[in-house]
């Protein structure tokens, strides 16, 4: 929505610490080595931070892996001039748009595979085996039969699967990735070495060495969060971004005034209100109305009433020295997690980053 190379004038903003993302490159290139490729997920405008938007980061790699194809023509005009790997099949209506900005992606039906043939020009893909996460992908037991299916103009760079429960199931995942390692003998019996054969994600890269093969994808752990609970003790990763704004506006009110939508908060004492400029249009979900603490000069400070789309308001009676225009630390993983916002929302962290608006504007810091 905002160009990313305009001055930040809205008092709002995520600030995504470059440095940090670095560092959590140079920890999972330490855990994997030296001869495996690191295939970063971007989706998601990056998972929320718009570090996909940074073409010195993005660069360094040999291929991005995106959710959809739109998000690939979108790093095309960007100017990522490498390899881009589409994780979901897409639809017949976009082989023009693969054609035309050099797409590789993921394939694993007869009717895709169909038009693919069809166009009659070169294509990209990579074969996903469906081993057990009940989503897509071919049956490890039909691997032959599909590849035989394949039209010549159909070029196979690589084969990949996904783990359902990497973070909790080793029985589980270990059945997965024995199909897989079965898909992959009968694929390499047909074409040879394949130049691609990825199977991690962020939770099966740090726990399974073997299912590494030559590629990783990682996504959440590449921006300083956790997966799971012992994350922490298995990769020293540091959280990238931090969600900030500032005080708009300050009054002084009565006992007794009312805050808010539906008067949900009514002050019980003379109390000095503030006003910050963000709201659900910009992720800061309802649940955190009436109670939840932002951090105002180093303290807590509850909000009060309900997140309106726009803004919401503090009770900041207890910060004698509060004045217009300080900064509201809304999560930082310092003062507050965003794992504690998700628990509050009874969801992942992966939604809480992903849900900030388009309409916050990012503020990169090297």
């Amino acid at each position: 929505m905002f160009d990313i190379d305009e001055e930040i004038t809205r008092p709002t903003y995520l600030e995504v610490s470059v440095a940090n993302f670095r560092y959590n490159i140079a920890q999972i290139r330490k855990m994997v080595g030296e001869g495996i490729e690191i295939m970063p997920v971007i989706k998601a405008n990056a998972y929320g931070t718009y570090l996909n938007r940074r073409m010195d980061l993005m660069e360094e790699f040999n291929i991005v892996a995106v959710a959809n194809v739109d998000e690939a023509v979108y790093m095309r005009k960007l100017g990522y001039k490498n390899e881009i790997f589409v994780l979901n099949q897409p639809y017949v209506t976009e082989i023009d748009k693969i054609l035309k900005y050099d797409i590789a992606v993921g394939i694993s039906s007869h009717d895709f595979a169909d038009a693919l043939t069809a166009c009659g020009q070169p294509v990209h893909v990579h074969v996903e085996i469906g081993t057990g996460m009940g989503r897509t992908g071919i049956h490890p037991n039909r691997v032959a039969e599909y590849f035989g299916y394949l039209g010549e103009n159909i070029i196979v760079d690589g084969i990949y699967t996904h783990f359902s429960s990497a973070d909790n199931d080793d029985e589980y995942s270990m059945k997965q990735l024995a199909s897989f390692n079965r898909a992959l003998e009968s694929a390499e019996a047909i074409k040879g070495k394949l130049k691609y054969v990825h199977a991690a994600a962020s939770n099966a890269l740090i726990n399974y060495p073997q299912a590494r093969f030559n590629m990783v994808r990682p996504g959440l752990i590449m921006y300083g969060y956790p997966t799971a609970d012992d994350t922490l003790e298995k990769i020293d990763i540091k959280p990238v971004a931090s969600l900030r704004s500032h005080i708009s506006f300050l009054k002084d009110v009565k006992e007794g005034t009312s805050v808010g939508y539906n008067r949900s908060y009514i002050t019980t004492r003379p109390s000095k209100i503030a006003t910050v400029p963000i709201g659900y249009a910009d992720g800061m979900r309802r649940t955190f109305s009436n109670g939840w603490p932002v951090v105002i000069r180093g303290q807590k400070a509850p909000i009060v009433g309900k997140i309106c789309m726009d803004s919401f308001m503090v009770d900041v009676t207890d910060l004698p020295e509060v004045a217009l225009d300080d900064e509201v630390i809304i999560w930082d993983d310092v003062n507050i997690g965003l794992q504690d916002l998700a628990d509050k929302c009874d969801t992942i962290t992966y939604e809480i980053l992903c849900g900030v608006g388009e309409r916050v504007p990012r503020k990169f810091v090297e």
